[in-house]
């Protein structure tokens, strides 16, 4: 780059000297020769410089990720951290153990996380301590190391440090101030993945049949419990009801001083005691 400079400098400082025997036309010349040649310097600084630029890009991005935004070529794990936009200048992403610890430093937990199967992790710093979300392939991996991480947090837990597996995520919190504010950080962490088949869904089928089995299953208990309210409230409601009808009746009865089936048109007088009854309630001849 200095010796390309260096030559730029001296082809700018070169002087043209025309004879008096030169003619136009060859003054011309020249100068659309020196115009060609600072031409081709500049271009060629140009494209040294863009090469230069290309090759430092590429080697700061060296590392990449098996599932990228189509949007903004983002990996899809940096995004699912709890407010990704605020963080992203300070979120480190990883796909080895020495970049990871580059970020995190020396910690015993993770030198228990393999690398080897495509995994992915990212790590961000919050409020609530620094965040780290470790991405395995498959959920036989995943709680493989589930199973590891707690054993050894177990063992060798610093009260600093929590840990918790959704999905095929495995999410730890370091240097947390306290449980509360860790936990609250590790539950807006959400595991959303969507398989779309490329062809036709070879599960079809049964999904539909799954789905009229359920629709079925719920209609019927749905109807069951209607018809078992249903009775249930017609029951109460007799009760209720002749409840009511019973205790009028019986304070009904209970203020008469005679009874009798004929309504007071027969009576038997077989104590001599029986006052007799008005005949205000008889029918006329």
């Amino acid at each position: 780059m200095h010796r390309i400079a260096t030559m730029l400098r001296k082809s700018l400082n070169v002087r043209i000297k025309p004879l008096s025997a030169v003619s136009k036309n060859s003054v011309i010349i020249v100068e659309m020769n020196r115009f060609v040649v600072f031409a081709s310097i500049f271009l060629l600084l140009v494209g040294l410089i863009t090469a230069d630029r290309t090759l430092a890009q590429s080697n700061k991005a060296a590392i990449k990720s098996q599932e990228v935004s189509e949007i903004d070529g983002t990996p899809v794990l940096i995004k699912h951290l709890p407010e990704w936009e605020k963080v992203r200048s300070q979120a480190t992403f990883a796909n080895s153990g020495a970049a990871l610890k580059t970020a995190l430093g020396q910690r015993p937990v993770l030198d228990l996380i393999d690398f080897t199967a495509g995994t992915e992790a990212v790590t961000a710093p919050y409020a609530a301590g620094q965040l780290l979300i470790v991405e395995y392939t498959s959920p036989q991996q995943s709680v493989e190391a589930d199973n590891a991480f707690k054993n050894h947090l177990a063992q060798n837990n610093d009260g600093h440090t929590f840990y918790k597996r959704t999905g095929n995520y495995n999410i730890f919190v370091f240097d947390a101030s306290d449980e509360a504010s860790a936990s609250a950080l590790i539950e807006q962490v959400k595991y959303e993945k969507n398989v779309q088949w490329l062809g036709e869904d070879p599960f079809l089928f049964r999904n539909l049949e799954r789905a009229f089995v359920r629709q079925t299953s719920d209609l019927f208990v749905s109807t069951v419990e209607v018809i078992v309210l249903g009775m249930g409230l017609s029951v109460v409601g007799g009760l209720i009801v002749g409840f009511i009808y019973f205790q009028l009746r019986e304070r009904r009865r209970s203020a008469m001083k005679e009874f009798t089936d004929a309504g007071g048109m027969i009576r038997l007088n077989l104590d001599g005691f029986t006052p007799d009854i008005s005949t205000g309630r008889l029918l006329n001849e």
